[in-house]
C-alpha cells in the first residue's frame, strides 16, 4: 500500500520529521565523537605542599590556567593525536644545529644534534636541555624542531638525541637499534655535553618513549643526576608490562594504534635488515626477520626482535628491566610528569603510577590535562592551531622557574650575613 494512502496530506511533514531526525542524529554523533560537550579546565595537579611546589605553580601560569584546545576538534584525543602524528606542529621553523657522532663500546654509533641558544638565559647561566624524543624519532621531527627553536629563543642550548637506527640514510655500525628503555645513547650524549661544557647545568626532557628513557637514566645511578636542574617527562606510560596489556584492547581504538605503530616499527627495522643479517655479532637471524614480516603488534615485534638486542630471555624480562617504574622513585631532582586524560595510547590505569609518586615525593609534580591526546596539546581559537603548543610553553616555563629557584637559593646561601 502506498505511503500516500496511509499518511495522506501529512506525508510531507513525515519526511520533514525524518530529515530533522537524521540531522539530529548526525549532529549527536559529531558532538560525541568530537567531545564538544567536554568542558575546558586547568590541568589537575598532584604535588606535596612545599616551598618549591608553591614557587613553581606561582611561576608557571600556563600550568595553572585553563588549557583551551581548538574548539571544533581539539577536544578529541584521537584528532589531537592524529594531527600530531601527521604534521607534528604547524609553521615549523628550521633551527640550525651541528650533528655529533659518538662511538659506543659495542661498536654502535650514537648521534645527536646540538643547537646553541640565540640569546642569553634570563638567569645569565649556561643551561643545556638534553632532549630524548619519542619512539623512532630524531631531531628532524617537526615537534622537536618547534620546541628546540622556542627553547633557543629563551636562552637554552639544546642537545637532541637521534634514536639509534631512526635517522634516514644513516647506517647502523652495530647490529642493534634503540629499545624501550636502553639509556646508553642518552647517557653518551649527556657525558659529551658535560665534557664539552663543564660549566653548564642540565634540564632533562623526554617525550613519550623518551620520557621512560630519561627517568630510567636518572634513577639508574645517583651520579647521573649531577648538575641536573630538573626533569620533564611527557606522555609516557611508566610501565611497559602494564602498557602492553592494555595495548591489545579495542578500548579507545588502542588496538588500531598498536597496529599502526607496529607497522612503523616494522618498516624501520626492515630498513636495517642488511646490518642485522650481515654482522657476525648479530642476535637477529633470517628466521627472526621472516617472523617480523607477519607481526601485527608491538608485542610481537618486541618478542621477535627488540628484546634480543640486549639478550633478554623473555618478553616479560625485557619489559620489566626497561621500564622506568622501577627507577623513577630514585630521581631526587625536581620532576614534572605530564599526561593527558584523553591520550588514546596511555591507558588511564597507568596514570596511578605518577599520581602516587607525586603524593609521596616532594620533588614531583604530576599535571594531568583534560584534553591534548598523545603529544598533541594544540592550542587555538576555533579551527586552526597555533604554531606553539601548550606543551612547548609549559616545559620552558617550568624549566625557567626551576632555574630561577636554584639561582635564588644559591644567592641566599652565599649572601654575607650582617652583624
Amino acid at each position: 500500500m502506498a505511503l500516500s494512502h496511509i499518511y495522506g496530506p501529512d506525508l510531507p511533514a513525515v519526511f520533514d520529521g525524518m530529515k530533522l531526525a537524521a540531522v539530529a542524529a548526525v549532529l549527536y554523533v559529531i558532538v560525541r565523537c568530537l567531545n564538544l560537550n567536554s568542558p575546558t579546565a586547568p590541568p589537575q595537579t598532584t604535588y606535596q605542599d612545599t616551598l618549591l611546589s608553591r614557587y613553581v605553580l606561582k611561576s608557571c601560569p600556563t600550568l595553572t590556567r585553563e588549557y583551551i584546545p581548538p574548539l571544533l576538534w581539539g577536544k578529541s584525543g584521537h584528532l589531537q593525536t592524529a594531527l600530531y602524528g601527521k604534521m607534528g606542529r604547524v609553521n615549523t621553523p628550521t633551527p640550525c644545529g651541528v650533528r655529533k657522532f659518538i662511538p659506543m663500546q659495542d661498536g654502535a654509533t650514537a648521534t645527536f644534534d646540538l643547537f646553541e641558544p640565540v640569546k642569553s638565559h634570563s638567569t645569565e647561566d649556561d643551561i643545556t636541555m638534553v632532549i630524548c624524543p619519542g619512539i623512532g624519532n630524531h631531531s628532524e621531527q617537526n615537534y622537536v624542531r618547534t620546541f628546540v627553536d622556542y627553547s633557543q629563543r629563551n636562552g637554552y642550548r639544546c642537545a637532541v638525541l637521534n634514536h639509534l637506527g631512526a635517522l634516514p640514510n644513516v647506517e647502523l655500525t652495530s647490529p642493534r637499534m634503540f629499545t624501550y628503555g636502553c639509556t646508553w645513547e642518552f647517557g653518551a650524549m649527556v657525558g659529551h655535553i658535560r665534557r664539552s661544557f663543564p660549566q653548564t647545568q642540565l634540564v632533562v626532557v623526554g617525550f613519550s618513549l623518551g620520557g621512560n628513557i630519561v627517568c630510567k637514566f636518572l634513577g639508574e645511578n645517583q651520579s647521573n643526576q649531577d648538575g641536573v636542574l630538573c626533569c620533564i617527562s611527557i606522555c609516557q606510560g611508566y610501565s611497559a608490562l602494564r602498557a602492553q596489556e592494555t595495548f591489545l584492547q579495542w578500548d579507545q581504538c588502542r588496538r588500531l594504534y598498536n597496529f599502526v605503530l607496529a607497522d612503523k616499527m616494522k618498516k624501520l627495522i626492515l630498513s636495517h635488515r642488511r646490518s642485522f643479517l650481515s654482522m657476525a655479532s648479530s642476535r637477529i637471524d633470517a628466521a627472526d626477520v621472516n617472523r617480523l614480516l607477519t607481526a601485527t603488534s608491538l608485542l610481537q615485534i618486541d618478542d621477535t626482535i627488540m628484546r634480543k638486542f640486549h639478550s633478554h630471555s623473555s618478553l616479560r624480562e625485557y619489559y620489566e628491566k626497561e621500564s622506568c617504574v622501577h627507577y623513577i622513585h630514585k630521581v631526587h631532582v625536581p620532576l614534572l610528569l605530564i599526561n593527558s586524560m584523553d591520550d588514546p595510547l596511555v591507558h588511564h590505569s597507568l596514570l596511578a603510577i605518577p599520581h602516587t609518586l607525586a603524593e609521596k615525593l616532594p620533588n614531583v609534580i604530576f599535571a594531568l590535562t583534560q584534553h591534548g591526546g598523545h603529544m598533541g596539546f594544540f592550542e587555538g581559537a576555533v579551527l586552526f592551531p597555533e604554531p606553539l603548543s601548550w606543551l612547548d610553553k609549559v616545559i620552558v616555563e617550568y624549566s625557567d622557574s626551576i632555574c630561577h629557584w636554584r639561582k635564588n637559593s644559591c644567592s641566599n646561601r652565599t649572601a654575607p650575613t650582617s652583624t
